[in-house]
């Protein structure tokens, strides 16, 4: 009885045919892309409007890209290119430049900004928050990036935040965080908000107060994320705290007071998607074993 015969291997020349068409199809649906954009700026008319960005839908999106990739395609790979067809697309409809805080190290900045905007977006670098904020705040619709987290001999930029007439805090990038991101810098995005693009799974509030200790420190930890620096007499401080869905403003205050600090004033300067972490790193993984879990 004769073997059942099995099927030649595709020949390299083959495989070669398949990657091109496969190619030649990715290049016909981003420029399909192109071609809906173009109708969506003639129905919004979203180049008199300002920036188009809408950090609630990119984080979304940039979420369910994660839950979806299998593969032997890195995660960092499929993640930069999703951020730079969406940036530039962002860009198209409504010009607009991203304008960086370089005070927790040119590197790092500069590799948040290529990573989340590629290199089409204008990338206007600046030495302090309080530029960045400047800047966006004199235009329609550009981007300020500030490290979330403390720089050493950086004030109270998030002041510059406060009341109805000033631009807001809008994401939080990473949209997806891991152990070992390529542009793993946390920073604060900023601009003129959006009414329908807003996200307030965590709003972020400016509060000052008088003494501020360590005891008050560790008060608020457990309701917030934290970033203070010292703010005029009475061993005062500026903060500025994210605060979580399921808690609230009254939390921090009450736990402050508490720990013997006095309030002195807070406004809000801001909004942000959660957090979303992905356990286990950015290495090939099957589809089955990406694990992601929210946290403040």
């Amino acid at each position: 009885m004769s073997k059942p015969s099995t099927p030649n291997p595709p020949s390299l020349a083959d495989l070669r045919v398949e990657i091109d068409r496969i190619d030649q199809g990715m290049h016909e649906l981003l420029m399909e892309r192109g071609r809906i954009i173009d109708t969506l700026i003639k129905v919004k008319k979203t180049q008199e409007s300002g920036s188009a960005f809408r950090p609630a839908r990119e984080a979304a999106m940039m979420r369910r890209l994660v839950e979806r990739h299998h593969g032997i395609l890195p995660l960092d790979t499929v993640e930069s290119i999703w951020r730079v067809i969406i940036a530039t697309f962002t860009h198209v409809q409504a010009p607009y430049a991203v304008h960086a805080d370089m005070s927790a190290g040119d590197a790092a900045m500069r590799d948040s900004v290529r990573f989340h905007f590629g290199f089409t977006v204008p990338f206007r670098p600046h030495l302090g928050a309080a530029g960045v904020v400047q800047s966006v705040a004199a235009s329609k619709g550009d981007l300020g990036l500030v490290p979330a987290n403390a720089v050493a001999g950086t004030g109270a930029w998030w002041t510059m935040l406060e009341g109805d007439k000033a631009p807001k805090i809008i994401a939080r990038l990473p949209f997806v965080e891991r152990a070992d991101h390529p542009a793993s810098l946390p920073v604060f995005a900023i601009s003129w908000p959006a009414a329908d693009a807003i996200v307030k799974e965590v709003e972020v509030f400016s509060v000052k107060v008088s003494g501020w200790s360590a005891a008050a420190a560790r008060a608020i930890s457990p309701f917030a994320d934290v970033v203070a620096v010292p703010d005029g007499a009475f061993d005062g401080a500026a903060l500025l705290v994210s605060v979580p869905e399921g808690k609230t403003l009254a939390d921090i205050t009450s736990a402050l007071i508490n720990a013997g600090a006095s309030v002195r004033s807070t406004a809000l300067v801001g909004s942000h998607a959660t957090r979303y972490t992905v356990a286990g790193g950015a290495r090939p993984l099957p589809a089955t074993s990406v694990v992601v879990q929210k946290s403040p």
